[in-house]
């Protein structure tokens, strides 16, 4: 999986002086940033979101617009033998295609089964650190006001090394 960050090469030349940076537009600040998003499913699953010869991947991405990169084979998250999947676009387009994952694996858990699934299931996302604060809120009053919004269960769990 690519990384999200850019490595640079510093240039042989002699530094050059900048000038200043051009004043922002009005234009320049209705483009939205970038949203990403990451989360761990099985090796199985990870082959049903690929599709046969990554039909099923590319389809997703031409319906949602957002880019939609998985780990290699065997390379799983860090004290798990999940996949990572993380998805990237605007913030639409990425709920798209969480949603087009998401319901791809509920149908293939259909299939399996043979029989109505629970369709609760687990998700299991992959957040920043510095991010964790405000998933949880002050003493914990945001996540326990989504744990009472939703059935299951929400934990945090720090990342296994």
């Amino acid at each position: 999986m690519e990384s999200t960050e850019s490595s640079y090469v510093s240039s042989p030349e002699a530094p050059r002086k900048r000038s200043p940076p051009p004043p922002k537009s009005p234009t320049s600040d209705s483009v939205e940033k970038p949203t990403y998003i990451r989360f761990l499913v099985s090796n199985a699953a990870a082959g049903s979101v690929i599709g046969k010869g990554g039909a099923t991947i590319s389809d997703f991405q031409l319906q949602s617009r957002a880019r939609i990169q998985l780990s290699r084979n065997y390379e799983f998250f860090p004290g798990t033998s999940d996949r990572i999947i993380m998805i990237s676009g605007t913030f639409d387009d990425v709920i798209k295609a969480v949603e087009l994952i998401l319901a791809k694996l509920l149908s293939e858990l259909h299939t399996e089964d043979g029989v109505d699934v629970d369709p609760r299931t687990k998700v299991r996302l992959i957040v920043p650190n510095s991010s964790c604060g405000s998933i949880i809120g002050r003493g914990g009053s945001i996540i326990k006001f989504l744990d009472s919004c939703f059935v299951p269960f929400i934990t945090v769990a720090s990342m296994i090394k």
